[in-house]
Formats: C-alpha cells, structure tokens, sequence
C-alpha cells in the first residue's frame, strides 16, 4: 500500500466532531444559558431570593465563627468576662443614678429658687405698694369734697382717711398729687391743707383702691365723712368704679429707730 492510500485510510479512520461523544454539560453552562434566555418576572424574583439567601447565609457564617470563638474559650476565662461585663454594667448604672440625683437636685435647686424669687416678688410688690413707692391700679372708690365755704379742713379729711383705710384701702391718693401712706401728715393751710408739706385745695379727690363698695359704705354710716363734711356746709360726691389709677409714688426714707433682724 503506498502512502496516498494509507493517509486516506488514516483519514477515515480518524473520528469526526460529529462522531466524539458530547462533553457533559456542567451547571455553570446551565446557569450561563438561563441568563443569556430572555428572563420572566418569575426568574428576576426567583434570582433576588437567590441573592438574598446567600448573603443570609454569608452572614450566619460570619456569626457562626463568632460563636465559636466564645465557644472555644475555657470556663475561667467565660466567667471573668462575664465578671468584667457585670461590673461594667453596675458602672454605668450607678453613673446614671448620679446623673439623675444631679439632675433632680438642680431641677429642685431651681424650682425652689424660682419660687423663693416669685414669693419675694410679690412681696415687695405688697410692701412697695403700701408703702407708696409704687404705682398701682384696681378697683375703688373717687370721693370728692365740695368747700364753698371754706370749712373743711384737717379733722374732716382726717377722719375720712382713717376710714377709708379701717374699710380696707391699700392706696389712696388726693388730688392726683400726694401718695398717703402710713406716715403722712395733714396741716390747716392758708387756702386749704398740707398734705405731707404739699398744698392742696378744694375741691379735694380723694381715690382709694379697695373693694369699692365696702369703701363706698364707709363715707355714709352715721358720723361718717359725708356727714361731718356737710355740717360745715360742704358737699361730698362718691363714686364705686371699676378702675382707679394711683401714679403719683414717694420716695422711701430712711428708719430713725428700727433696725432689721437677722433671720436664720
């Protein structure tokens, strides 16, 4: 056999792509086919759920091994970290209760200190009004004395303030131009009196701020001011309002006699 015939033998003899058996088919080509398929809503969604079991199972992994690291430690070692965990815990929770003993006491601190500010306010408000050294309004009463005759002097006006402070009057003021306090004088005058060094003629206003009807009874009892200013040919007007305004104030002076005491 010569040599062109023994190559044509050889080629027939040699298998075919078309004879060799097919490599099996491994599921990473499965997988390659699926994506390069057009894909339904039904594989999207059943590769998200994929997707997300494994990262599920990334992670317990990851915990497993944190797992086995505690379970790899011996029991001394198990109960001082326990230990040390406990007392950082009591720690912290002593820490907390101080922080909110603090923070009571400051909140009490500046209740208290508010309150004592508020009480003291209002009670220098009270004593700067009875005293006269600051202004004031409420209700009350206007009365108005009428001298055509010139009668009227200190015993009439006295005896109406008196009164008017018996009748509860915590402010009184005459002719918008004297404050009368506690301490207030009243002297007869060429034209009229002297209230305090000022002086004033009639008419005389006087306005007091009280509970205006208990003031407005006390200038008609009998032997009252009305009475006594219209025996000496006067005439008094009273009138019950709602509101009185008192501006005129004084200036405190100073205690000849008295001194404050020390209060614990």
């Amino acid at each position: 056999m010569d040599d062109e015939t023994r190559d044509q033998q050889t080629d027939v003899d040699r298998p075919t792509s078309a004879d060799r058996p097919a490599a099996p088919t491994t599921g990473l080509d499965r997988l390659r086919d699926a994506l390069k398929k057009p894909r339904s809503r039904g594989q999207l969604t059943a590769a998200v759920l994929l997707a997300v079991l494994g990262f599920a199972s990334v992670v317990q992994v990851q915990a497993t091994g944190e797992d086995d690291v505690y379970a790899g430690m011996r029991q001394e070692d198990m109960l001082q970290l326990l230990n040390s965990l406990a007392a950082a815990s009591e720690r912290a929770e002593n820490e907390v209760a101080q922080l909110e003993q603090t923070r009571s006491a400051l909140r009490s601190n500046t209740e208290s200190r508010q309150a004592a500010l508020e009480t003291a306010r209002q009670q220098a408000n009270v004593l700067g009004i009875l005293a006269g050294t600051l202004p004031t309004v409420g209700p009350g009463v206007v009365v108005t004395v009428e001298d055509p005759t010139g009668a009227v002097g200190i015993d009439q006006l006295l005896n109406g303030l008196e009164e008017l402070r018996d009748a509860g009057a915590e402010a009184i003021e005459i002719n918008d131009t004297v404050r009368v306090i506690a301490q207030s004088s009243l002297e007869d005058g060429q034209n009229g009196v002297l209230v305090d060094g000022q002086q004033l003629s009639a008419p005389y206003t006087i306005e007091a701020i009280g509970d205006s009807h208990t003031l407005g009874r006390s200038m008609d009892f009998d032997g009252g001011l009305t009475e006594e200013i219209e025996a000496v040919g006067g005439d008094v007007r009273v009138e019950e309002v709602n509101t009185v305004e008192i501006a005129t104030t004084r200036e405190p002076g100073p205690s000849q006699y008295a001194e404050p005491t020390e209060t614990e």
